[in-house]
């Protein structure tokens, strides 16, 4: 069987890391991490798509330091914007399909239902509108041969994320203030990854969201990381840390966090036939994984 050629750009992140490690057999996958690849230098992005001739690119890339992103906003826009535009322009040269990572901070987390793919974005931090620039630049170059899924809350066994730095300060300290009023949905990089890849298989083009399903606050959250953890031995016995739920006000950062970004995801549930994993169960898996890692 003929392979499909996929370049994936951005492989040294969460996700990056998960689309390697769940590749399909029929894929020929090309993978490249920033130090291999500044999607930001357009004559570099050609030349990679050139030589390669992917049949789809997936765009796992993306500044993502949301508080630095204040100060560093030309970086942000330069990898969040530009970086997708290059892709996009050498998708549209070559007759790739390109499948594109956004993320909920497009929204400004106002409503009180879950954000519909398209709802009007109205992002109210640089790292927001930066990801919301780049969904602009190529939806207008790559029409017909485009999907964006726009996800949130992202986890895994690799890299830096919430639910590693929860467990590093749930053993360290005996009690935590978590915030309690942003509300969203926690996604295990892992299940994220599998959906890519069917979209990948379904040939998707169009708006998407992808996240586990449920509803949850980060102090939610971390209950939940702390409980689970405990049960499986990756927290002791004596690692006893009090969580108490704190407001937004009480913990300030300098980018603004959507209250309020719960996405609806039926149209890709109905789109790929998934079945959703509720979130909690997403996160006891991750857990497993870290065990049998010690």
């Amino acid at each position: 069987m003929m392979q499909a050629k996929v370049l994936l750009v951005g492989a040294g992140g969460q996700l990056g890391y998960e689309l390697s490690r769940t590749v399909p057999q029929s894929v020929q996958l090309t993978a490249y991490n920033k130090s291999q690849l500044d999607i930001s230098d357009q004559a570099v992005v050609m030349d990679c798509v050139n030589s390669s001739r992917p049949d789809w690119i997936i765009n796992a890339a993306a500044y993502t330091a949301v508080d630095k992103a204040e100060e560093q906003s030309d970086l942000a826009y330069r990898i969040n914007r530009d970086g997708p535009t290059n892709l996009a322009m050498a998708a549209h040269q070559s007759g790739a399909g390109l499948i594109h990572i956004s993320t909920d901070f497009v929204f400004d987390g106002n409503k009180s239902s879950p954000y519909q793919v398209d709802d009007e974005p109205n992002p109210q931090s640089v790292y927001g509108a930066s990801k919301q620039s780049g969904d602009e630049a190529i939806l207008s170059i790559l029409p017909d041969n485009l999907a964006i899924i726009r996800t949130a809350w992202v986890y895994s066994s690799h890299g830096q994320n919430f639910v590693k730095t929860m467990l590093r300060l749930m053993a360290e300290r005996d009690e935590l203030g978590i915030v309690a009023d942003q509300i969203g949905t926690p996604t295990w990089a892992h299940g994220l990854a599998q959906v890519v890849w069917k979209a990948f298989a379904a040939k998707l083009t169009g708006v998407y969201h992808w996240t586990d399903a449920g509803v949850a606050s980060w102090y939610d959250f971390a209950v939940a990381i702390y409980e689970e953890a405990k049960s499986m031995g990756i927290l002791s016995s004596s690692d006893d840390c009090r969580i108490r739920p704190i407001r937004t006000q009480d913990y300030p950062l300098p980018a603004a966090r959507p209250s309020y970004s719960v996405l609806d995801k039926s149209t890709i549930w109905n789109a790929l036939n998934i079945e959703p994993n509720h979130w909690r169960s997403a996160l006891r898996n991750m857990l497993q994984e870290l065990l049998a890692e010690q």
